[in-house]
């Protein structure tokens, strides 16, 4: 324990060693006498792994849950959430009872190339029967060098014979841009899913093909986009704005950190009017980007607001190949502004973190004087309200209904049908009822929800039985019939089955592509841009 108290010491240098540097060593100290007094005496076994382990978790756990610490183990996955890359054979997979299937397959993957399709139940893999295996046990296990084999034994849906594949495991590049096309006859659509390495050269390439097809507008889709590298938000900016614009800065403890960066290209188009679209799941990378398009008047921002993650990571290496990843600064936008919403560094009496008060959010201005805002995300130029699922669609989705229907439709259909207004017909949805009811849906609506849970506060505080008749009479009333709620919600249930059907033969791009013909929020962005008037009022100066 002295030696190393005497290492923490020497490591600070004596002429600078301060108070603060005195608590550091004493608190090390401390911890490293109660860790080894727990392995010494503690009942049971302990593991020291474990319990170091825990601590760490839990000691990050007071900042803010982007400063996490990355074990060897997690390293893999870690590179792939700012790569996008890894080995293996390229399929998305779920839990379904004992085993795991295949959920969705990525477009001219392995999997695919091997015949693999949604529905596909994993039997075993190299041998080993992944029955009651976890989908990240499994998944490791389909893991591996690009190049090396890995053969599987599954079951194809409606068919209970086992089926042997080889698949040659390869590089799988996970696409930041997950579709590209036309909205209409001038104007261009891309959607932004990811802000991994190459985003900003992925939008680039989209955005030169679909000018190549005369488009005259566009819209930028970052909605549910949960952000990534910053310098890709940078590039991303940069194919619209001209060269030495200031796109984000970086301030935190250690100046040397403090960064600006700016475009330091040719705008490939600085005048093509642009729509960004966001909502509550677009977050940190993404709102650089729409920030910094509202900043300098370049796009409408549309939707909702954004998530609110004004915080920059930095991985640090640490020892025995971990590292752990550190917020080392806030970011601040063009106007001057930080968008963050959570003040993790004020937390409430009761540990939980609270939203930054009104009393504290300040007004900025964008280039052409709008006024605009700091302390919580994005606020739109224009607020699209958001559309919510019934809760019997989220059940009828979450309890794989609509999933087992459509492989059961695809299994019967195996033809590739048109994507451009593909819809199962109503024979077919009513077809999609009885099956319903052959798998014994059963859920619960809000409403039920809230009542249970009033009848249940009611019985602590005794004041069930006085108005039981009346609790009867109102769970009566607001008792849902399976049948009836999917005739009235029968358009919201025939997309999302629309959309599984049609991703089984043209994956996630073919699902996107289809999606948008119902997507409320597309056709507001159409009739903005291609309104002149109105595109260009909304971004100029209102003072």
């Amino acid at each position: 324990m002295v030696l190393i108290s005497l290492g923490i010491v020497l490591s600070f240098g004596f002429a600078r060693f301060t108070d603060k540097d005195f608590e550091l060593v004493k608190s090390l100290d401390i911890f490293y006498s109660l860790f080894r007094e727990l392995n010494l005496f503690y009942v049971d076994e302990t593991d020291p792994q474990e319990l170091i382990e825990t601590g760490i978790e839990s000691m990050l756990s007071s900042l803010d849950p982007y400063t996490t610490y990355i074990p060897e183990s997690e390293m893999d996955d870690f590179n792939f959430m700012t790569t996008g890359k890894y080995g293996g054979i390229g399929s998305i997979i779920r839990q379904s009872g004992d085993y795991v299937i295949i959920v969705d397959p990525y477009e001219d993957s392995p999997s695919v190339k091997a015949g693999l399709r949604a529905g596909d139940k994993i039997i075993s893999v190299d041998g080993i029967s992944t029955k009651d295996l976890n989908i990240s046990e499994v998944s490791e296990k389909l893991k591996g060098t690009p190049g090396t084999d890995v053969k599987l034994i599954i079951q194809k849906p409606g068919d209970n014979k086992n089926h042997t594949v080889k698949i040659t495991r390869e590089q799988i590049q996970i696409k930041n841009v997950s579709y590209a096309g036309l909205l209409d006859s001038n104007t261009g659509y891309i959607r932004l899913s990811n802000f991994m390495l190459g985003a900003g050269n992925e939008v680039k390439q989209a955005f030169q093909e679909l000018k190549s097809e005369g488009i005259e507008n566009l819209v930028l889709d970052l909605r549910n986009n949960p952000g990534g590298l910053l310098i890709e938000a940078v590039r991303v900016c940069n194919i619209f704005l001209d060269k030495g614009e200031l796109i984000v800065s970086t301030k935190g403890k250690v100046k040397q950190w403090d960064n600006e960066h700016y475009t330091t290209l040719e705008a490939i188009d600085s005048e093509i009017p642009l729509i960004v679209l966001v909502n509550r799941g677009s977050a940190s990378a993404s709102e650089i980007v729409a920030g910094a398009m509202q900043d300098l008047d370049r796009a409408i921002i549309l939707g909702q607001r954004t998530f609110g993650k004004g915080l920059v990571q930095t991985t640090r290496s640490l020892k025995y190949n971990t590292q752990l990843k550190v917020t080392t600064a806030k970011y601040y936008i063009p106007s001057g502004r930080c968008i963050q919403a959570l003040d993790y560094s004020h937390r409430n009496e009761d540990g939980s973190v609270g939203y930054i008060p009104d009393s504290l959010i300040s007004e900025f201005e964008t280039r052409n004087g709008r006024k605009v805002y700091d302390g919580g995300g994005i606020t739109p130029d224009m607020v699209d309200s958001m559309e919510s699922l019934t809760p019997l669609s989220i059940q009828l989705y979450s309890q794989n209904i609509i999933f087992n229907y459509a492989t059961h439709f695809v299994v019967n259909h195996p033809y590739n049908p048109e994507i451009k207004g593909f819809s199962i017909t109503d024979e077919q949805y009513l077809n999609f009822i009885d099956y319903v009811k052959d798998q014994n849906f059963s859920y619960e609506t809000n409403s039920e929800k809230a009542l249970r849970d009033l009848i249940k506060k009611a019985k602590t505080e005794k004041y069930y039985e006085p108005a039981k008749n009346e609790f009867n009479q109102l769970k009566k009333k607001l008792q849902h019939d399976n049948e009836i709620d999917l005739e009235r919600f029968k358009p919201e249930v025939m997309e999302l089955i629309n959309e599984e059907i049609i991703g089984r033969y043209y994956y996630q791009a073919g699902r996107l592509q289809l999606s948008l013909e119902t997507d409320n929020q597309i056709k507001r962005a159409l009739e903005i841009i291609n309104n002149d008037s109105i595109y260009k009022n909304t971004l100029a100066y209102t003072k």
